[in-house]
């Protein structure tokens, strides 16, 4: 029993794309930003503010507001607290068709791999001699272009990472909740970048099951392969399994 080596390096590499995918895929960190909130609040000391005429004083305090987002998922926390607060994505945001391109590409990337994985496990048959060729490259096949998808949908979120959901692309990122909110790429992202890559080089990998190993000519007719499991060339199936043994004196 022999595995070869791009197929053990493709059914390692595919499924740890697809959970890297997968990962990305359900976690709201493809773009996070933040904004700083300004609020003033009675105090007996002056820290960073006016002091009031007649009132006492008041100092200004703030608070810096962090907002990710995902394909799903857009979550709001209190820098240093554990306040946070998540939502399923709406508005104009969900609406995007740049977004929606991105959703789709990654749930067929995710469904092409998982079919391409489970095509890949039965076509290696490690528990026999002999692979399916065929179908473990046919399964490598489908983790290329999940693969591919994947990268598709990071690249299209990537370009347009800051004019997702707005409606005017030259419109400037303001919100009177979230003022100068900058936004930039999160950690989903970078593991949605390594998870397609394995999946392609796993996929790469498989493919290579296509190409069949070469075996050794018959003496006496070189046009026929000697294949280790049916023993076709009539020399070696009439041989008898003697055990040879060299004696010198």
């Amino acid at each position: 029993m022999h595995t070869p080596a791009s197929m053990v390096m493709g059914i390692v590499f595919a499924p740890l794309g697809l959970v890297l995918v997968f990962t990305a895929a359900i976690t709201p960190q493809w773009r996070e930003g933040q904004a700083r909130l300004g609020m003033a609040v009675p105090g007996s000391l002056l820290r960073s503010g006016v002091k009031g005429q007649g009132m006492g004083v008041r100092s200004v305090e703030s608070l810096l507001l962090l907002r990710s987002d995902g394909l799903w998922e857009s979550c709001l926390q209190v820098e240093h607290s554990e306040l946070k607060q998540c939502w399923p994505v709406g508005g104009p945001y969900q609406r995007d068709p740049r977004v929606r391109l991105a959703q789709g590409l990654i749930l067929t990337s995710l469904f092409l791999c998982g079919t391409g994985i489970v095509l890949a496990c039965i076509g290696v048959r490690c528990w026999t001699d002999i692979p399916l060729r065929g179908v473990a490259a046919t399964g490598g096949l489908l983790v290329v272009i999940g693969g591919l998808l994947s990268l598709t949908a990071l690249a299209v979120y990537t370009h347009n990472l800051a004019r997702l959901g707005m409606a005017d692309p030259s419109q400037v990122i303001s919100n009177p909740k979230f003022p100068r909110l900058s936004l930039r790429p999160a950690g989903s992202l970078y593991f949605g970048w390594l998870g397609s890559c394995l999946q392609v080089l796993g996929g790469g990998a498989l493919l290579f099951s296509f190409k069949r190993p070469r075996y050794p000519t018959c003496p006496s007719c070189p046009d026929l392969p000697v294949c280790p499991a049916c023993r076709s060339c009539p020399e070696m199936s009439n041989k008898p399994d003697t055990n040879v043994y060299e004696v010198s004196c």
